[in-house]
């Protein structure tokens, strides 16, 4: 069923009209402020509604429930502009013209807001009826509705307020038209009821989000069923309907059509499973509260008095302590039938932490845990640690973020809850806050077995490197100045033989040994500056400078005056002295700063270049070294090199290291 929009446009701009003709006889008019309050609020939800409707109408235009929904905003401001009218006329007689006639005819013309109402439940959520079968209800409610309309025109029960004084036009109805009155009033009851018995059937043939759009618009009908009971606990406890039942009927009124609105447009805007569980369960409590104020005000106001302060003390002590317990326990029931997903998962927690304090699991175990609990196999448990470039699973594998929910600990995000299945957002919340603990201890331990291996993977790492230093040790003295030795000793032995005989030129042997120990001792000087560059000991400004000076590049340094303790002075040295060179061979760099900075806490070495970036450390190369002398001072070395914006390498050593 396609409703034109034209119609729902002038529906509304209807709805507009009367809201301007009732504002403008209030404004003109004294009707008391009585007749005002009531129109104001009225006419204010009318309107709400109307626009619901309108809005709902351009977002689905195929479908008949928004058209619908302006209708009921327009006869809910139409009974309103009625009531102000008919004030006007009594306040201010002869200002405005009224035929009995005219109030005889209108005067049951309240009945279309409920059927209007109905026919909203009958085409609810995709604009069409159940089945063909239902189409008599509809068809027979409109009638209904005009035979109720003509049955009131001759009815002898007085006028509704205020024209209850006004007498009737018509005379009074035969026996058999009374009779037949009845029937269509016990009839349109019955239809109805019916119309909101067909959500329960579309109910149960619907699945996905049809399913999630009716559980919105059944929040509205629990509103209507704990408003008896607010109504009969204000009655009992003040003697009438007073502030309480207005505002929490007001409540109920708008709660139809806001839940039309949110299952039509966004009924994925939150779980519906955890909205209706809570409701149920608040109405459960509000209920129970109310009857236990209600019987302990009503039995103490039999022996204190009615009134009493006492009593309405002890009244209110009595919820209070029934709050708590109650509040908890019924969380717990209505969770179990309404919110499954919720208590699966928390059950799972607990099952999993009972498990773990008897040694039979592991934290590590969460995921699967709420995988099983939540019968989602693309949950995710995602651990934020410490030198990971984003957040990974138990076993170090990368976890997505995508539709992610952060869990949060002492205001701290520890990690994420992801799912691309079943598991909406809102119930990977609800998980989130019961899993923290575990995900904590998770993380820890997911961090502390990095940990553990960076430092097994250090030390294989420079036990390597110590092998290889000393086989490089022990070839650049075979081949260099080992050799040079042994033949400068040749040489000598030589001399001494032929010292005496004059066969041998002797000052040249001399001469060629003394160039042999020159030679030998450059090269042990040399190899000694590989461990420890001598010339740190005038300062690391001075060795730094030593090398940036043979550099094709412009290095600019930025050394800190105070002299470092060795060690560190070294690993800063070695640091420095890498990245450098690094830079000045594959960056492709025009310019190169280094800047060296102590704090009473650590120092800090970073060495920044222009070139094209992109850098990234490979296993054995200069880099990867570094990472284990910085490393094995206690200190912490990065990268950041993004690609055409230059890199930047930052060691941080700690001074009490």
């Amino acid at each position: 069923m396609r409703w034109p929009r034209w119609a729902t446009l002038g529906t509304f701009l209807l709805v507009l009209a009367m809201l301007a003709g009732s504002i403008w006889l209030l404004m003109t008019h004294e009707t008391g402020q009585h007749t005002a309050r009531n129109f104001a609020v009225l006419g204010a939800i009318s309107t709400a509604i109307a626009v619901l409707g309108l809005v709902i109408s351009r977002r689905v235009p195929d479908n008949v429930v928004g058209p619908l929904l302006t209708l009921v905003g327009a006869i809910a401001m139409y009974l309103a502009a009625r009531d102000v009218y008919y004030n006007v006329v009594l306040a201010d007689p002869g200002a405005l013209p009224l035929d009995s006639r005219v109030v005889a005819v209108l005067d049951e013309s309240g009945w279309w807001l409920p059927i209007v109402v109905a026919m909203v439940l009958l085409h609810f959520p995709d604009g069409r009826l159940p089945s063909k079968r239902w189409r008599v209800v509809a068809v027979a409610m409109v009638a209904l509705g005009i035979a109720q309309q003509a049955f009131g025109a001759v009815a002898t029960t007085p006028f509704l307020a205020p024209l209850q004084d006004l007498p009737r036009p018509f005379g009074p109805p035969s026996p058999l038209v009374e009779a037949l009155g009845l029937v269509c009033f016990c009839l349109m009851i019955a239809l109805l009821v019916a119309s909101g018995i067909s959500l329960f059937v579309r109910f149960r043939r619907s699945t996905g989000a049809p399913r999630a759009q009716l559980k919105w618009l059944s929040l509205a009908g629990l509103a209507a069923v704990v408003y008896p009971f607010v109504c009969l606990t204000e009655i009992v406890v003040t003697g009438d309907t007073g502030l309480v039942s207005t505002v929490f009927g007001i409540a109920t009124l708008i709660a139809l059509p806001a839940s039309v609105a949110v299952a039509m447009l966004r009924h994925d805007l939150y779980d519906v499973d955890r909205v209706l569980a809570d409701t149920v369960t608040y109405g459960i409590v509000m209920v129970v509260l109310l009857g236990t104020y209600a019987v302990t005000a009503l039995t103490l106001g039999l022996f204190l008095g009615k009134g009493s302060a006492t009593a309405a003390a002890a009244a209110t002590a009595a919820c209070a302590l029934v709050l708590s317990p109650l509040r908890a326990r019924l969380q717990r029931v209505v969770d179990r039938r309404l919110y499954p997903p919720r208590r699966a998962a928390l059950l799972a927690i607990e099952d999993l932490q009972w498990r773990i304090h008897s040694e039979q699991a592991q934290p590590e175990e969460l995921e699967k845990a709420l995988q099983i609990a939540l019968r989602d196999p693309s949950l995710r448990v995602g651990l934020l640690v410490p030198g990971s470039s984003g957040f990974i699973d138990a076993t170090g594998a990368p976890v997505g973020t995508t539709g992610a929910v952060p869990v949060m600990l002492g205001g701290v995000q520890i990690g994420v809850l992801a799912s691309s299945g079943a598991s909406g957002p809102a119930v990977l919340k609800a998980v989130a806050i019961g899993a923290a603990s575990l995900v904590e201890v998770t993380r820890l331990r997911a961090e502390l077995a990095g940990a553990l291996r960076e430092v097994e993977a250090s030390r294989s790492r420079l036990v390597q490197a110590g092998d290889e230093e000393r086989r490089r040790l022990e070839r650049d003295l075979h081949d260099g100045a080992q050799q040079r030795l042994v033949s400068l000793g040749m040489a000598m032995r030589l001399a001494q033989r032929h010292l005496d005989d004059g066969t041998v030129d002797v000052n040249g042997l001399l001469d060629q040994g003394v160039a042999e120990l020159a030679t030998a001792i450059a090269e042990l000087r040399q190899i000694a500056h590989g461990l420890r560059p001598t010339s740190l000991d005038d300062g690391l400004h001075a060795a730094l400078s030593a090398i940036t000076q043979t550099l094709p590049i412009p290095v600019q340094l930025h050394i800190c005056p105070g002299r470092l303790p060795d060690d560190l002075a070294t690993t800063a040295y070695f640091v420095a002295a890498e990245a450098v060179t690094n830079a000045a061979k594959y960056s492709q760099a025009t310019s190169i700063a280094v800047r060296v900075a102590q704090s009473d806490d650590d120092v800090r070495v970073r060495v920044e270049d222009d070139g094209c970036g992109g850098a990234t450390p490979r296993p054995g190369s200069g880099l990867s070294g570094l990472v284990d002398r910085v490393a094995a001072v206690g200190g912490s070395l990065s990268m950041h090199s993004p690609a055409g914006r230059g890199t930047t390498i930052e060691a941080v050593l700690p001074c009490g290291s």
